[in-house]
């Protein structure tokens, strides 16, 4: 029996049957056996796909992503995903598109959507906005299938907004489960979720928010690290602190990354900048406030350089376990000696672990075409059986 159909067989004994035609836009809004059934499937595509079968679901369809800020490894695992299952991918740029002459959320979201099966947006920038603008445009569409606009009505996952970053925390999850051996030894296990010091300023929340909102439901020590003034959503901690009840896990906060580095089974130092912070720069921008702006960027990076202290150095390290745990970070990073004078991470750390930040990162466009398969194809686990039962090459050699 091959891995994937394995893995489809588990997905038999799940509670899935809400995810078809069904958007992705927080981790917390979906079930442990939701959430098992995204790592399963991604699992599933990967295996198949290295094992030169062909996972077309589709014949035709688009793919459309939305970037309203700049995007790598995101922009290519969203084209990766809708390609990997028969997709073609568009991407929308607002500007080359009649946006700037007027158009509305509702008609664009239905002008693009005639033949789209999924959207892909990333609005992640401003509090409040991000998540607004996502549900505004699926609720244009959802008007538009119901109204006899659209043929079919595509389903959203959400590339990252203002709360959370799913795909980029899912596929963070997938690679932890991994590197311990199963989802089963995860419980116990110490993550520290630190700020780290960044010469820029602005990074959105939605990472920390989206681990703390995920990791605290598998029975994982959760610590949210950082220094005064540097908080998240009062919301998603409220999130993680009935995750961690719920799963026998816990969650805390310190502002102490020493403390939080102590005994840590993982470690993922990443700059953001402060909830009330986020929110002022965001009313700035609705109100034009240009001087305003520039004055918060340089108050909120003489801010940042009171804690260059705040670092992934050789000796926070040591105070892991065993003075090794897993390195996680989204990338890219802020990194001493090669990309900025100061940063986030020692270059020697970011070096050793290279290899298995770039695993990590390989996750993502598994965990995107996971998401899609779940949304659009009606039994997955029949599918997946059916995929491997063909065996169609992918390529021929």
């Amino acid at each position: 029996m091959s891995k994937a159909v394995e893995l489809a067989k588990h997905l038999q004994k799940l509670h899935i049957n809400n995810m078809y035609n069904e958007d992705f836009y927080w981790t917390w809004d979906k079930t442990g056996e939701e959430l098992d059934a995204v790592f399963t499937v991604a699992d599933a595509l990967r295996d198949l796909r290295e094992r030169n079968i062909s996972t077309r679901v589709f014949d035709s369809g688009l793919g459309i992503s939305i970037f309203r800020d700049n995007s790598t490894r995101t922009r290519f695992s969203f084209a990766s995903a809708c390609n990997l299952l028969g997709l073609a991918c568009q991407d929308l740029d607002e500007k080359k598109s009649q946006i700037a002459h007027g158009e509305t959320v509702r008609e664009t979201a239905n002008m693009v959507s005639f033949m789209a099966d999924v959207i892909g947006i990333r609005d992640d920038m401003y509090i409040g906005e991000g998540h607004k603008y996502q549900k505004t445009f699926m609720d244009a569409v959802q008007e538009g299938y119901r109204d006899g606009i659209l043929e079919q009505q595509p389903t959203l996952v959400n590339l990252q907004c203002d709360v959370d970053h799913p795909t980029q925390c899912m596929a963070d999850l997938l690679h932890v489960i991994h590197h311990f051996g199963g989802v089963e030894n995860l419980k116990g296990k110490k993550i520290a979720m630190s700020w780290a010091y960044s010469p820029s300023y602005g990074k959105p929340l939605s990472v920390p928010q989206g681990v703390v909102g995920l990791f605290t439901r598998f029975g994982m020590d959760v610590v949210l690290a950082h220094p005064e003034g540097y908080d998240i959503m009062p919301d998603v901690e409220d999130i993680a602190r009935k995750n961690a009840a719920a799963s026998g896990g816990s969650f805390s906060k310190t502002h102490s990354m020493a403390d939080a580095f102590q005994d840590a089974d993982i470690v993922y130092p990443k700059s953001w900048a402060s909830f009330a912070a986020m929110e002022e720069r965001t009313k700035l921008y609705a109100a034009g406030d240009q001087a305003g702006i520039d004055a918060l960027e340089q108050r909120l990076l003489a801010q940042n350089a009171e804690h260059k202290d705040w670092a992934c150095t050789e000796e926070m390290m040591k105070r892991t376990k065993d003075g090794s745990a897993l390195y996680l970070h989204c990338l890219p990073a802020d990194i001493t000696g090669l990309s900025c004078a100061e940063g986030e991470v020692d270059n020697s750390v970011f070096d050793r672990y290279l290899v298995p930040l770039y695993k990590e990162a390989s996750y993502k466009p598994y965990i995107i075409a996971a998401m899609i398969f779940l949304a659009k194809v009606r039994d997955p686990a029949r599918a997946l059986m059916e995929l491997d039962a063909r065996g169609g090459q992918r390529k021929h050699f």
